[in-house]
């Protein structure tokens, strides 16, 4: 599995390798011919590290899939993230106050925690970090969402709102 990585990609399981080269060539088709592209130990999930600021490349990868949405069958959902530290509590709580500061004072936030083979507590992770973020939470209507993906070893960690998530699915509705 890649140590630096940017996206999160959801698939289903046993697609993972399918998800992998459909990724590949949807990153190429918004700009990134040389990125990369891993599966990791948790079924259904891949991670890749693209050159593209990963915002900017869920962003176009959504403008991509209302155009053609029949290029993307094992995709189902992108997650850009912005630092990638060990899976331990005192190296995720300084990440995620160094991003923070993405957080406008007057913008509310939420914790989202998404763990995959790792026995940190959603709960501990949750409480360790929002304590440290002098910002209002709310968990309903946040302006910001402070996203940790916890795999294995590793946490991916990045400030979006709400809308910089690409859910295939979700975007069907919309179409």
């Amino acid at each position: 599995m890649l140590t630096e990585f940017n996206l999160v990609v959801s698939t289903s399981r046993g697609n993972e390798k399918n998800t992998c080269s459909e990724m590949w060539y949807l990153l190429g088709e918004v700009g990134d011919r040389g990125s990369s592209i891993e599966t990791t130990s948790v079924i259904g999930l891949v991670v890749a590290k693209t050159k593209l600021d990963p915002i900017k490349a869920v962003q176009g990868l959504r403008e991509l899939y209302r155009e053609r949405p029949w290029e993307f069958k094992y995709t189902l959902k992108v997650v850009p993230m912005q630092r990638v530290v060990p899976a331990q509590l005192p190296e995720i709580e300084n990440a995620a106050v160094t991003i923070a500061n993405e957080i406008a004072e007057k913008e509310k936030f939420r914790v989202t925690v998404e763990k995959r083979h790792t026995i940190l507590s959603s709960k501990s992770i949750i409480d360790a970090v929002a304590k440290k973020i002098d910002r209002v939470v709310s968990l309903e209507t946040p302006d910001k969402i402070l996203m940790i993906e916890i795999i294995g070893e590793l946490a991916g960690l990045a400030v979006i709102t709400p809308n910089e998530i690409l859910s295939v699915e979700k975007e069907k509705r919309i179409q």
